[in-house]
This record gives structure tokens, C-alpha cells and sequence, in this order.
């Protein structure tokens, strides 16, 4: 009866029933099917496509699903390229994973999920493109590169080489249930960056390769490359580009420059550090928030951004001090941080530069270590750095400052520079252009209002009333150095006063006028009127030469001449004191100040010093009162034209060091 049905249905039905029925059988034979017996044209085949020899060496099995099918590998061992330093990509125990079907049809592997058991794992890549994980003959071929989405991974280790990366590193992995939400430790050697490198730490059981969707697993993790240390918790959703981080972190080294070879961030080099936050990580964007620590004996804190999807990365932040100390300046001009802020940070060892901060007696001053600017052409910046209070100024009243730090195509401008001075103002600009070789560097700073009993504590302790300086520097010329750069610079430099008051002694002492000290000491300290000073050089070649060198007061005048080499570090000047009133007891005589920068040396000129000596010794061979005469102090100078001086001095002479100040002044911003 069946049957008779069966033939009296239209034939479309009659094809579909046995479609079915054949599926139905295929599917029972899938489901029984010995997979096992297929192991060795397997290992043929994929020998075959891939170039290398692959084995499953004990048993293959095959669980088939719609969409996914799941492969059993019981013994593994798929040897590297030839080209490769170790032999097997991997060689372990067991291995399963789920491989998308259709994804198949195109010749792409998809694997949602790989489990490997005490494997091996040999990981290398080449500057040309080539990996040891891309399955085709073409290991440069980035479309033989599966894609992964989990691996777990029990006992076992992994070694990855990229020479052309500077890394170099074996993991060894443990697997423990006990450990509670982090039962995978880790143990990592080797290089990174040229570096020594090592890391322990531990992880969830299942690591996210490249599995959009899942939620992040955790993550702990100590480093150390170098004389840099990490110290992190959080998690991470996506191994493949370290995507998805959120994590708590703690930092610490020599100095911030270090991290440039490491992550490719361009910082400036520093004092030790200890620095801690909050790092997240959400496509090409890297974000730090609640930074905070301590530069050398400076403390920092603010938030940052590094964002990576453009052209070249680009960092911004806004960073803070509460209370900065002068001596972490240092390393940021290219001087080696002091013995105080290189031991300030706990842990870190001292930079090996720090034997070499002590100079001998008269060598140079001016810092000669090259300054690095090859990595300020890998990134761009914007960030802003404020100081509250500056301390451990010494010879210099700092009182607090503030900077806007920008690098757009290797061009770096401090703009607005603005530093307190001495209850004034230093405010400016520097550019450092260095797409150029060596770098232009133009430098636009203008002194106001400083008060002179700030420059002089001891002035303004004595109660004494002084005036205000005011003053500029534009300066420009190429240079690798500090040094090398004011060796070679050109502009003007000036610093002028008007009108003030302080004690008689300073002039006193100067001009050498004996009977004002016998005043001074008979009736005490009285203050006396300064009516002008100006101090202004023409500079050409590193060389400053005194344009206009005058102190006016209202008992002397004081004129300068000569020369300061920026070069050699060298000073040659005379002083020519004039008093204006008639005093006995005076060996008034032009004052020499020569020698270097770092051993100046001061005198008198021995010529007219001596001529009135011979003279005070004729005369008191007949007299000895007449002795006094050659003493007597005529008096010749007179009030300089103040307004005319400040004239001058405000006005450098035309030529290179005009030039190099209008060059110096396009620093600034328009």
C-alpha cells in the first residue's frame, strides 16, 4: 500500500524524500564516520599545502555541527618553516578546536575556540612579513593567517622571535583550578627592544585572542625591561591588539625618555620616577587617568591621552605640580639628574650618568649632551605643565611657571612659557625645529618687574628698598646641544632698571672709595639712589659683545666694556668706576673680570693702581700727611643720560644680532 503511494506521488516530492533520506544517511555515516582513518591523507594534504610537515601522531576525531565543526587532535606536531629558529610551530599533547565551516568555501580558517595541552610553541616573524602562523606556502600571505577568537592553554611553554622588533622572549605556562579566577600563571624572559626583559604574572583560563563579544578576562602582570618596572592589574578584551584594557597600574625607572624605545612615546628625559593610574585602551586610543607620582623630589599628577590613529600618534594631557624642585630641570637641558633627585625614587637605581655631575674646577658649564631630537619627528603633542611653587631655586627666585608644550611634524614649541622670577615674570617662547639637522632653535623670553631684593636676599633682609629689573633674550642659531647651540646663536640680550634704592655698600666696595668706608662705618647704613642700569649685548656667533654696560647711582657710575664668549665659556671685561663726589683715601682703579664661566676670576688693573701707590710713597717720604694727597678722589664723573642709555641698550646694533633677534622673535606665536 505504501508503495503504491509511494509511485502515485508527483516526481518533485518523490526527489525530495530521497534528498532527505540521503542526508539523513550522510549524517548518521558522519556521526559514526571513523575519523581516525583519515589522519593520514590528513597529515598528506596539509604537508601538502603549507610546505611542512604536519602530523597528528596518535588519533584524529571530528565532532560536525551546522556551522562549526569541532576537531580532536590527539598528539600534534606541525614543524616551522625552514626559515624559522625553532623546528615546531606547535607540539603538544592534545589539541581541539572549533573551525567555522562556511568561512571554509573562501579558503579562510575561523577558529571561535583553541585548546592546546602542554604544548610547545614556536612564534617568529621577519621584518618582510613572513610568520611562522600563516598555513600557506607564503608565509608573508596575511590571508593563511587564521583567525582566533580563544585559546586555552594549560602547562606548557611559548617562544616568539621578531628580530626586527628587538624581541626575543620565552613564556613558560602553569595551570592551576585552585588559583580561583586566575589559574594560569606565566613566567616571562628574554629581550624587548634591545632590553632585558622579565615578567611573571597570572590570567584567566581563557585568553581572547580576537573574540569580539565575550566579555574581558583578567590580568595581572609584573614587568621589568631594563631599569623600567610595571606593576599592573585589570582586564583585556582583545590579545590580538591589546584592546580593551582596563587596568591599574604602577611605573617606575631612570627616566620617562626610556619609554620611547619601549612604547614608542616620545618623553622627555627625566629625574627617576614613580608613577601610578588608571590605563584604558578602547581602539587606537590609549588613555591614562588620575595620574599621579613624583619626578626625582618633584611630585606630578593630571591625565593623558595617546591616540595612535593618525598619521603619527598624537599625546595630550594636562599635568600638574603642586611642588616642583629645581634640580629634576636638569636631565631636560641634558645634564644627569643631581645626587638628591637621582636617589629620591625607592627602588629604582640611580642613572650611571650620575658619577659624571661633578666637573673639575674651571671646566665647562653649559650642558654638551646631545639633545635627542630624532624622536620628536615620530610623534606630535599638546600638553600643558603647570607649577604651583618651585623649590630649591638657589642662585635663581623661581616661584612657580607654567608651559604649553606642542610638536606638530617634528617641530616642538614651548609656548606659553611663563615662569615667575623674583616677584616678576619670565614670559616667552622657545621652537626647536628639528626636521632640520642640527635643529633651528629660536629662543623669545622677556624679564618683568623682578625685584632686585629678590635677586639679593640679603638686601632685602637689610630692610633696604630696591628697584625692579626688567629684561629680554632673542636668541637664534642651529645646534644638536645647549652648548653647541649658544656657541653658535645670535640676537640680543638685555636687562635694564629704572629707578630705585638700596644700601651704600655694594657701590662702596665696588669703586674702593676708602673714605666712604670710614662714613659707612662711623654713621651705619644709609640708603642711596640708583638712578639707572642697563646691561645689554649684541650677539653674533656666541659671542656677546657689551653694547651698553652701565650703573648709574647717585655717588658713582659705572662703566663696562668687553666681551663674553658663549663658545670657549670665557670673560673679558673692565669695570671703570667713576665716582661723583671728591673722597680721600681712594685707590680707585678699572676693575678686570676675566677666566671662564665656571672659575671667573676678578681683579684691579695694576697699572693706575700702582701709579698712585709710587705717588702716596714720594709724597710721604716728605710729609706723611702729604701721603693723603695722592688719595684725593677729584670726582670727574656725572650723571649718565639715563634716558639715552636705556635708549641704547633697548635697541640691539643692526646686523647678525638684529637679525638673529627678529628670527628668535618668530617663536612666538602670531
Amino acid at each position: 500500500m505504501a508503495t503504491h503511494i509511494f509511485r502515485t506521488r508527483p516526481l518533485w516530492q518523490k526527489l525530495l524524500a530521497s534528498f532527505v533520506l540521503l542526508l539523513a544517511a550522510l549524517l548518521v555515516a558522519l556521526v559514526f564516520f571513523p575519523w581516525d582513518v583519515l589522519r593520514e591523507p590528513v597529515n598528506r594534504y596539509v604537508s601538502e599545502k603549507t610546505g611542512r610537515k604536519f602530523e597528528i601522531t596518535r588519533k584524529l576525531d571530528v565532532d560536525l555541527g551546522w556551522r562549526t565543526a569541532t576537531v580532536k587532535f590527539d598528539g600534534i606536531e606541525f614543524a616551522n618553516p625552514s626559515w624559522a629558529r625553532d623546528p615546531y610551530l606547535v607540539k603538544a599533547d592534545r589539541a581541539e578546536f572549533d573551525i567555522r565551516i562556511w568561512p571554509l568555501i573562501g579558503s579562510k580558517i575561523v577558529m571561535p575556540r583553541l585548546s592546546l595541552f602542554s604544548p610547545t610553541l614556536g612564534l617568529q616573524m621577519e621584518e618582510d612579513g613572513r610568520r611562522t602562523w600563516a598555513f600557506g606556502k607564503d608565509t608573508s600571505d596575511s590571508g593563511t593567517v587564521p583567525s582566533i577568537g580563544l585559546i586555552q592553554v594549560d602547562t606548557g611553554a611559548v617562544d616568539f622571535l621578531a628580530k626586527h622588533l628587538g624581541v626575543d622572549l620565552h613564556a613558560d605556562l602553569s595551570y592551576d583550578s585552585n588559583r580561583g579566577e586566575l589559574p594560569l600563571s606565566y613566567r616571562i624572559k628574554g629581550r624587548y627592544r634591545g632590553q632585558p626583559l622579565t615578567a611573571n604574572g597570572r590570567t584567566g583560563n581563557v585568553l581572547q585572542i580576537n573574540a569580539a563579544g565575550a566579555p574581558p578576562f583578567p590580568m595581572e602582570i609584573t614587568a621589568a625591561a631594563g631599569q623600567t618596572q610595571l606593576k599592573a592589574s585589570g582586564t583585556v578584551a582583545e590579545l590580538s591588539g591589546l584592546d580593551g584594557i582596563d587596568a591599574k597600574f604602577e611605573l617606575k625607572g631612570q627616566t620617562l625618555g626610556a619609554l620611547f624605545p619601549l612604547l614608542g612615546i616620545a618623553l622627555p628625559q627625566t629625574s627617576p620616577y614613580a608613577l601610578s593610574g588608571n590605563l584604558g585602551k578602547r581602539g587606537k586610543l590609549w588613555t591614562v587617568a588620575g595620574l599621579k607620582g613624583k619626578l626625582g623630589l618633584s611630585d606630578i599628577a593630571g591625565d593623558m591621552r595617546f591616540d595612535q590613529a593618525g598619521r603619527l600618534p598624537h599625546l595630550a594631557g594636562d599635568l600638574r605640580s603642586k611642588v616642583m624642585d629645581m634640580d629634576d630641570l636638569g636631565p631636560l637641558i641634558g645634564l644627569p639628574p643631581t645626587a638628591r633627585t637621582a636617589n629620591a625614587v625607592e627602588g629604582v637605581a640611580p642613572p650611571p650618568t650620575i658619577t659624571q655631575v661633578k666637573r673639575p674646577a674651571g671646566g665647562k658649564v653649559l650642558p654638551t649632551a646631545p639633545l635627542d631630537f630624532e624622536r620628536l619627528r615620530a610623534m606630535n603633542a599638546d600638553v600643558k605643565y603647570t607649577a604651583d611653587r618651585i623649590r630649591n631655586v638657589r642662585e635663581v627666585p623661581l616661584d612657580r611657571g607654567s608651559v604649553q608644550v606642542k610638536l606638530n611634524d617634528g617641530v616642538l614649541t614651548l609656548d606659553p612659557l611663563d615662569l615667575g622670577v623674583g616677584g616678576g615674570k619670565l614670559v616667552g617662547a622657545i621652537r626647536i625645529d628639528a626636521a632640520k639637522n642640527p635643529a633651528d632653535i629660536r629662543a623669545s623670553l622677556d624679564l618683568r618687574g623682578m625685584q632686585l631684593a629678590r635677586l639679593f636676599p640679603k638686601l632685602e633682609t637689610t630692610g633696604n628698598s630696591v628697584g625692579r629689573l626688567d629684561g629680554r633674550l632673542n636668541l637664534s642659531g642651529p645646534g644638536s646641544s645647549v652648548a653647541n647651540w649658544l656657541g653658535g646663536a645670535s640676537g640680543d640680550v638685555a636687562v635694564l632698571s629704572g629707578r630705585g634704592q638700596f644700601g651704600n655698600l655694594l657701590p662702596v666696595f665696588a669703586t674702593l672709595v676708602g673714605g666712604d668706608i670710614i662714613k659707612f662705618l662711623l654713621r651705619g647704613d644709609r640708603n642711596i639712589e640708583l638712578r639707572c642700569a642697563a646691561i645689554a649685548f649684541d650677539v653674533n656667533k656666541g659671542l656677546m659683545t657689551g653694547r651698553t654696560l652701565v650703573v648709574d647711582t647717585t655717588n658713582a657710575v659705572f662703566v663696562a666694556t668687553g666681551q663674553a664668549s658663549l663658545a670657549n665659556e670665557t670673560l673679558d671685561f673692565v669695570v671703570h668706576p667713576e665716582p661723583k663726589s671728591k673722597n680721600i683715601l681712594s685707590i680707585r682703579t678699572p676693575l678686570v673680570v676675566s677666566g671662564t664661566f665656571g672659575d671667573p676670576k676678578g681683579g684691579v688693573e695694576i697699572a693706575p693702581l700702582a701709579g698712585r701707590g709710587l705717588a702716596a710713597l714720594a709724597l710721604g717720604a716728605i710729609n706723611p700727611l702729604l701721603a693723603l694727597a695722592a688719595t684725593i678722589e677729584t670726582g670727574p664723573g656725572q650723571d649718565s643720560d639715563c634716558k639715552g642709555v636705556l635708549a641704547d641698550a633697548n635697541q640691539p646694533t643692526a646686523g647678525a644680532a638684529a637679525n638673529g633677534a627678529a628670527r628668535a622673535k618668530g617663536a612666538r606665536q602670531p
